[in-house]
């Protein structure tokens, strides 16, 4: 049963908001699983209804589920680095070789046209549309733009904030566990 889990770690996401973030994706119900099993360690319990309860009732072990849920976050932070990084390792590897990256041209070229032929259905028929429609092609935009965003971040790096937090991240696992 998957939604038991993923509705425990929403649970406990009232300890630590950052959980609810991760319960999204294809990974949802293994980042679920791995909260639940944390909160049931440090509460000494196999229910996650009752993990919940010793939690409330126990402002020490919210600290230390707390604790817990930071180096989890430190380990997702590395594997998204490290799988960037060998992305970009990848790009390099192409170029170096005298190739070009068509698969990611295409890919930004398509995010491109895609946000451009939304803004202009928005801007040319959102008088006709109704508003269901006018909501999913905006949704759809933002989609569009989110890729474009990503690409660039990509392509050009990370804003200063984030690569503080990259640093903050590798201190932490430098650090070991808590």
């Amino acid at each position: 049963m998957a939604f038991p889990i993923i509705a425990a770690a929403l649970g406990l996401a009232g300890f630590a908001p950052i959980i609810a973030r991760w319960l999204g994706g294809e990974h949802a119900q293994d980042v679920a699983a791995k909260v639940v099993d944390i909160a049931q360690k440090i509460t000494g319990t196999l229910d996650p209804v009752e993990a919940i309860q010793r939690l409330q009732e126990n402002s020490g072990m919210v600290s230390e589920f707390q604790k817990a849920i930071i180096q989890v976050e430190a380990e997702i932070e590395l594997a998204v680095m490290k799988d960037r990084q060998d992305a970009r390792l990848r790009d390099i590897a192409i170029i170096n070789a005298g190739r070009s990256n068509v698969r990611a041209d295409v890919m930004v070229i398509a995010a491109a046209v895609g946000l451009v032929l939304c803004l202009l259905s928005l801007s040319f028929y959102s008088e006709s549309l109704p508003g269901e429609a006018i909501g999913i092609i905006s949704t759809i935009a933002g989609i569009f733009g989110a890729c474009l965003k990503d690409a660039y971040t990509f392509e050009f790096g990370s804003s200063r904030g984030s690569k503080e937090k990259d640093q903050a991240v590798a201190a932490l696992v430098e650090r070991g566990p808590l």
